[in-house]
């Protein structure tokens, strides 16, 4: 089985734009003393700064990452450059049978995926669990949870009262609270508020965005002690911001399904909580439907299917209940399919109606997608934008590594974007112009 992907669409598995160029430093065979495969996988062993080599290995299936060297980066440059090297230089390889390393590390990954098929089996005929139980834990997590908004709507009002000017030396006060909010069980107010302190003395209007932010936290407060009332739409989406979690397998059983060939328009990774979260963007060839992957991996991210921006997946998702449906779930795994991103921007008229017409539906989305064209320039100040027409443009949350080659592929004409839009900042996630891919930070496909 070959390594099922090109360069390029190997690269943009990297973590970030420096484990791509460390990787290339490595894409040389006289630093692999021992390069070999078989049909299921491939292995080396690349000599660092220790007297010992690290163990680098990929099993083709997924393709997933495994290596010996301290970085907590997934996949690391020694995975990266052991697919480049397979790519580029398939002839230093020598077939072989997998050393006790690599066929330890394949028989976990099979055994894993079966106790994972066992359990989904297991629950599926699980007895009922005990009603009163679940009702007494229900009714724990509700206390918790409205003393969780009540400290936090105190907390506010002492913000208002003491004036916001204080806030610029007081750092440490949106992590401290933040923290409360785990602990009362509400993630979702926790993200915001860790939100909120990074809009402190940022920029000359700063006042003004922060008391926006801290309103809808308290329109947070006021949703959830109503939330029964709430219609059924209003309340998913109102317990989604909040952080509650969904069941995935009610999702999967009951969610509107829709099949079509997915577009992978962007995804983004990043370390949040101490998790790695993973948002992968998708928008459907025939429904033209949008809908966000939202995956969570511990320690490394392995994350199950592997996504690539470009790539056409056949698939049928399940999406998330809600005012206007935009998380989903794969019902099975996606198959890749050749075609490459033939996609077109979004005429800006119709852009504002549809984001408008989002956020009218449901207030807490954030962020969200957005796919554009503009050209991307330099502000007046420090910073970048993305300028749609005369008389509108968008901030672009993007420093100067990430910047100048989407300058250069725009050529000074409109190219197509898409990002994360946070109601502030648009974060560029990928951008397309003739015969040029541009995917965070790193250069043109």
């Amino acid at each position: 089985m070959p390594l099922n992907l090109s360069a390029d669409e190997l690269l943009q598995l990297a973590p970030d734009a420096s484990s791509v160029k460390s990787a290339r430093g490595l894409v040389i065979p006289a630093k692999w003393p021992r390069l070999e495969y078989d049909e299921t996988a491939i292995w080396g062993e690349c000599q660092g700064s220790g007297s010992k080599p690290y163990q680098t290995q990929i099993d083709l299936s997924g393709p997933a990452f495994r290596c010996t060297c301290p970085s907590r980066k997934f996949p690391c440059k020694h995975g990266l450059a052991l697919g480049l090297l397979h790519l580029q230089h398939a002839d230093k390889f020598t077939q072989a049978e997998p050393p006790g390393w690599v066929s330890e590390w394949l028989t976990s990954r099979t055994q894993r995926a079966e106790r994972q098929e066992r359990k989904q089996s297991a629950d599926v005929s699980a007895a009922p669990a005990d009603p009163q139980a679940a009702a007494r834990r229900e009714t724990i997590r509700l206390q918790r949870m409205q003393d969780g908004l009540a400290e936090l709507e105190t907390w506010l009002a002492d913000r208002l009262r003491q004036g916001l000017a204080q806030l610029p030396g007081q750092p440490e006060i949106w992590d401290a609270m933040a923290a409360r909010m785990i602990d009362a069980q509400l993630p979702g107010l926790a993200y915001r508020l860790r939100r909120a302190g990074g809009l402190v003395g940022r920029g000359e209007h700063w006042h003004g965005r922060l008391l926006a932010e801290l309103g809808r936290m308290q329109l947070m407060i006021d949703g959830a002690r109503r939330l029964d009332t709430l219609p059924d739409a209003e309340q998913t989406d109102l317990r989604a911001a909040l952080g509650l979690s969904q069941d995935r397998d009610a999702v999967l059983g009951s969610g509107e399904r829709v099949s079509d060939d997915w577009l992978v328009l962007g995804v983004f990774v990043a370390e949040e909580e101490r998790l790695l979260l993973r948002r992968a963007w998708l928008q459907g060839r025939a429904s033209g439907r949008q809908a966000l992957l939202l995956d969570y991996s511990h320690g490394s991210a392995r994350f199950e299917p592997g996504l690539v921006t470009g790539d056409t997946l056949t698939a049928t998702l399940a999406f998330y209940p809600g005012s206007a449906p935009l998380r989903a779930l794969c019902v099975d795994p996606p198959q890749r399919q050749p075609d490459r991103l033939p996609v077109g921007p979004t005429a800006l008229a119709d852009m504002l109606s549809r984001l408008a017409g989002q956020i009218a539906a449901n207030p807490w989305q954030s962020p969200r997608g957005l796919l554009i064209a503009g050209v991307p320039q330099p502000t007046d100040g420090a910073g970048w934008m993305l300028r749609l027409d005369d008389d509108c443009a968008l901030r672009l949350q993007l420093n100067e590594d990430g910047a100048w080659p989407l300058v250069a592929i725009a050529g000074g004409s409109p190219l197509t974007l898409f990002g994360e839009w946070d109601g502030e900042h648009l974060r560029p996630l990928s951008a397309w112009a003739p015969g040029l891919v541009w995917t965070d930070a790193r250069s043109p496909a």
